[in-house]
């Protein structure tokens, strides 16, 4: 029986609330909107919530809202979605990329001071950071908390206050995690989430922007309504905007799945540890990072292959798992080297070797909340017969490498 990547659990609130909305004749614009903005800013822990129809359409309109346009760049991670990096592009900003921690696979912050004191210069005048190169306005960080790991906003908040930065999170795959009690989306000046069906909870299609400062929140529930005023105003629009509405279809699903949000945590954190216990002793496989100080909120469990035979291995991996129908994806490829980014001759201003490293060695397992420990072992244990059948040169290198890296 084939075991797929993702799957979305739904229960029967979910059918009830979506037929509810059904058999109300209001489709859109109704009162679920309200209801789930209001109940996901309380979860998060923030003044306003703004719900919109994708994480993408979430990052852009916390881009616009912050006023960063074409003169402008955000450092940002090039081991993400490429949606992080098109949110700066729609609005002619470039992204400017800075490398990431080889454990958490999260943007390093040392890499992003780095960046600033190599790549930037101060003018006192405008009291701004201008790129030496092209003469840009470096504008903010967009720290992205990849596979539901925090990224350390203690160090990018520091560096943010020190250069007069915006903070904006990209926090899609990361509903529910936490450093040091505070949940992820709660640090910036405003943050993104989004609800795909492979996410912690979905709406089937949908975002959410989150904040506390109320001109970012009014600005945007105008612009994702085509820059409508406000609703009790018809047809009177006061700034260009976009169809970026969630229905109330969407946002019914979304207050059912927030109401099981702890428990759909839950179970996704046992099949987590079901997949760390199986695969422990397998000394080719990097596990994901398991952080002190943070609570990860897992969304997607992505292995990396040791040593230096680690991207054919990878490969033969792939290859071995889809023979036995077992889903699997590469996770990241590198932003940077996406072809359109290529053409477009956005070439990095930096070595991003660590990046570069991971994308090549990154593997997404199966990974859903309804799955069972025997579909875990399943998968394991295919893991384990297609590395034993690797030849002994390549067998040799990788252990090689794993003893070099321990």
């Amino acid at each position: 029986m084939s075991i797929p990547l993702s799957l979305p659990h739904i229960s029967e609130r979910e059918v009830e609330l979506v037929n509810h909305v059904l058999r109300s004749g209001r489709l859109s614009i109704g009162p679920f909107v309200e209801e789930f903005e209001k109940r996901f800013a309380d979860y998060v822990g923030r003044k306003f919530a703004i719900a919109v129809n994708s994480g993408t359409s979430a990052l852009h309109l916390c881009v616009r809202a912050l006023g960063i346009g074409p003169k402008d760049e955000v450092l940002t991670t090039p081991f993400t979605f490429v949606a992080s990096a098109n949110c700066l592009l729609y609005e002619g900003a470039m992204p400017s990329f800075v490398d990431i921690d080889p454990a958490t696979l999260n943007i390093d912050p040392l890499a992003i001071q780095h960046a600033i004191e190599r790549d930037y210069m101060i003018d006192k005048v405008r009291r701004r950071l201008v790129n030496r190169l092209n003469g840009r306005t470096l504008k903010a960080i967009l720290p992205v908390h990849v596979f539901g790991l925090p990224c350390d906003m203690r160090a990018i908040l520091g560096i943010a206050k020190e250069w007069g930065l915006y903070v904006i999170e990209d926090a899609c795959e990361a509903l529910g995690a936490e450093i040091r009690g505070t949940r992820a989306g709660a640090f910036s000046h405003a943050a993104a989430f989004g609800f795909y069906p492979n996410k912690q909870m979905t709406t089937g299609e949908g975002g959410m922007i989150v904040t506390d400062d109320a001109a970012i929140a009014e600005y945007c529930r105008a612009a994702r309504n085509q820059g409508r005023e406000g609703s009790e105003t018809w047809l009177r629009h006061s700034l260009v905007g976009f169809n970026y509405r969630l229905s109330e279809l969407h946002c019914a699903l979304g207050v059912a799945q927030l109401e099981r949000i702890d428990d759909l945590l839950a179970a996704r954190a046992s099949v987590a540890e079901y997949y760390a216990e199986s695969l422990a002793d397998v000394p080719q496989i990097g596990l994901p990072w398991d952080p002190t100080d943070t609570i990860r909120s897992w969304f997607a469990y992505v292995i990396q292959m040791k040593g230096p035979a680690g991207p054919t291995l990878r490969d033969r991996l792939i290859a071995g798992l889809k023979e036995r129908d077992i889903a699997c994806q590469t996770y990241f490829p590198c932003v940077h080297l996406q072809p359109y980014l290529e053409k477009m001759r956005l070439l990095p201003k930096r070595p991003l070797s660590v990046a570069e490293s991971a994308s090549e060695r990154c593997l997404a397992l199966p990974f859903f909340p309804s799955m069972t420990e025997e579909q875990v072992e399943e998968v394991c244990t295919a893991v384990r017969e297609v590395l034993s059948r690797m030849p002994a040169s390549a067998r040799q290198r990788q252990l090689i490498g794993a003893r070099g890296a321990a």
